[in-house]
Formats: structure tokens, sequence, C-alpha cells
């Protein structure tokens, strides 16, 4: 089996092809550097030279901020580029695997949503990645759709890079204490992955680290595991005032990789202990 794996440069496809080289799985990572996804004859081109059996498709249009303001741009990478690498994928019989976002609900209660709850996006970057699953979804049988969420990783800019920076220079921080959810490290999500995509338990499912907390919980524990002497202060979202509607709930079931056969991933506790080590040892602390 060959796999590629789109997005190398940012957190999980890294992680992915990572994962994949050490179980020995023949991969290629690609990169904008190496096509437009935006250019659906540079992306049939390159899937039909590679030739995949399968793509783990993690590019995407990400910052959520940005999106709000050059809508056009992130909808035509999360929408048109997914579409796009859906028809190479078709043209050379390939699965796709698609990494899609708790953005896609509504946000609203206090339940964890299950895989079949309906969308509802509340900003323009839920709104292209439910674009993105809808051009899965309509096309394709072949295909899994992994939604996860507050993902961080050794590959690039997160949540627990900058609460270490902060901590280290501030003797407080203001985080938001009315949003929920459940932290993802992406080496274990990566792994999950890498099972996945070597069977044919096609479907929708959620993948996060297991339990749940708020924005404010992860600070303070990221200062504690960290060794920061900075005061996590919980304020509320309309405190906080960010420009982007985000959701206050992004607690998402994992019930659907226990009826497939999969494992649940270890706590988001544990996860961000091994992820600690890790930057240590990489004199990233």
């Amino acid at each position: 089996m060959k796999i590629l794996v789109t997005g190398v440069a940012g957190q999980l496809g890294y992680d992915c092809v990572k994962q994949l080289e050490h179980l020995g799985i023949p991969c290629r990572g690609v990169d904008r550097d190496d096509f437009d996804l935006t250019d659906a004859q540079a992306v049939m081109n390159y899937v039909q030279e590679y030739k995949p059996d399968a793509i783990m498709h993690c590019a995407a249009y990400t910052n959520v901020d940005k999106a709000e303001t050059e809508p056009q741009v992130a909808a035509a990478v999360n929408g048109m580029g997914t579409l796009n690498m859906v028809r190479a994928a078709q043209s050379v019989g390939a699965s796709l695997m698609y990494i899609s976002t708790d953005y896609v609900f509504d946000g609203e209660g206090d339940q964890p949503f299950e895989v079949d709850a309906p969308y509802g996006p509340t900003n323009v970057y839920g709104l292209t990645k439910m674009q993105g699953e809808e051009a899965v979804r309509s096309l394709m049988t072949k295909y899994f759709i992994i939604r996860t969420a507050w993902v961080f990783g050794m590959n690039g800019r997160n949540f627990v890079k900058t609460m270490l920076r902060l901590g280290a220079e501030r003797s407080s921080v203001n985080v938001v204490c009315d949003q929920f959810g459940s932290p993802t490290y992406t080496p274990d999500l990566a792994r999950l992955m890498c099972e996945m995509i070597m069977t044919n338990r096609y479907g929708v499912y959620h993948a996060t680290n297991e339990g749940f907390c708020s924005w404010a919980d992860f600070a303070a524990a990221i200062m504690q595991q960290g060794n920061r002497r900075c005061t996590v202060h919980p304020v509320t979202s309309e405190e906080y005032a960010s420009a982007t509607k985000r959701p206050a709930n992004s607690r998402l079931s994992k019930d659907a990789l226990e009826r497939a056969g999969f494992s649940r991933l270890p706590s988001w506790q544990n996860a961000l202990s091994r992820y600690i080590v890790e930057l240590d040892e990489n004199g990233m602390l």
C-alpha cells in the first residue's frame, strides 16, 4: 500500500508521515510547494503520477480569524481544494481520509456531538470545512471523515506553545473558561489515522484525546506541567471579545470509534504530559 499525505508542513500531516515511516508503509508527504490545492489540473497530475492507494488529506486553511476577512481564499482551499483532491483520488481508485473539525457544528448545548449530528457552522472556517466534507460524502464511497479539535504537536504553532511562551513572559494571562472541548495530541491522532487507513472501515469518526476541559483548564494544566509561574485568569468569551464566533461546546462523542473496533485515544492530561517531555527533550521548553 502506498499513501499520499497532504499538509506535511503542518502539525498533523508531519506526524502522519512520521508514523507511516515508523510502520514501514511507503508514503510521500506533500505541501503547497509541491502543488496548489486550488489548481485542479495540478492536483490531478500529481496524484496520477504518484498513484497512491490512499490519500490522507491533512492540508487545510486553518486560520480561523483570518478566514472571516478572506472567505473566498478559505473556501477555495477547504472546499474546492478538497473537491479537487476527491476527483484526483477517484481517478486512481484511491481511498481518501479527510480531516475535519468540531466547527462544522453549532457549538450549542453541553453534550458531546455524535457523528450524525446536523451541521450548523457559525463561522467561515467551519462553513468551508463543511463544504469539504460535503465534497467527500457526495462523490466518494471509500472515505474516512475524521473530525478533531484543539490539536497540538511538535511541528508548527499551537495553544500549548503559546501558553508556555506567555507563561515565561508574564505573571498572568486571561483565558476563556466557557468554551469546552478535548485537546488532541497529533502523534496520538496520527497513530489512529494510520491504523484506520489500512482498513476498509469507512465512515465518519470523531477522534480527540479523552476527557473534556475548558481552555482555561487546559491553560492552567500547561502552566503547571511546564513549570510556569503564571496565573491563569478565567474570562468569558464575551469578556475576551474575539472577532470570530467560536463554539462554546466542542465536545465530540467517540462512540463511533468503538463501534468500528478502533481504540479511543489516551486522556488529554496524559497526552499533555508526554508532549511537555518531548518539548523538553528537544530544548523547546
